[in-house]
């Protein structure tokens, strides 16, 4: 692709961005208009904006590089391997554990403090 396409691409997509945040204010302002009409009516008008929006949003660069990456993410996600159900209830405990220990840990703390400012500050008196 020479440089002269890419910057009429790259200037295109200015407008392409514009005309997305239009579609999707529009939407947002279909949905405060359109409050004391059909619901039916409401909601068709904000889906075909937002898809409308999110069409024109998709035809950019960055909105091919994102649904790109969406696609790798979901790739990706496939790949994960869930814990079991006994692993996942064991590690759940373990947390609990630690968490009601250093909670446990820290009143101690707080405790401590509480008494040795109360006993500078009683004995200053």
């Amino acid at each position: 692709m020479s440089v002269n396409e890419q910057d009429s691409i790259a200037s295109f997509n200015g407008f392409r961005w514009l005309f997305a945040f239009v579609a999707l204010g529009a939407a947002v302002y279909a949905n405060h208009a359109l409050v004391d009409g059909s619901i039916l009516i409401r909601v068709a008008a904000i889906l075909v904006l937002v898809a409308l929006g999110l069409g024109i949003a998709m035809t950019t660069t960055k909105g091919r590089a994102g649904m790109i990456f969406a696609k790798e993410a979901k790739i990706e996600a496939r790949k994960v391997v869930w814990p079991t159900r006994p692993e996942t209830i064991q590690t759940s405990l373990i947390i609990v554990v630690a968490v009601v220990l250093i909670g446990f840990m820290l009143y101690l703390i707080d405790m401590g403090l509480v008494f040795i400012i109360n006993f500078l500050t009683v004995q200053g008196n």
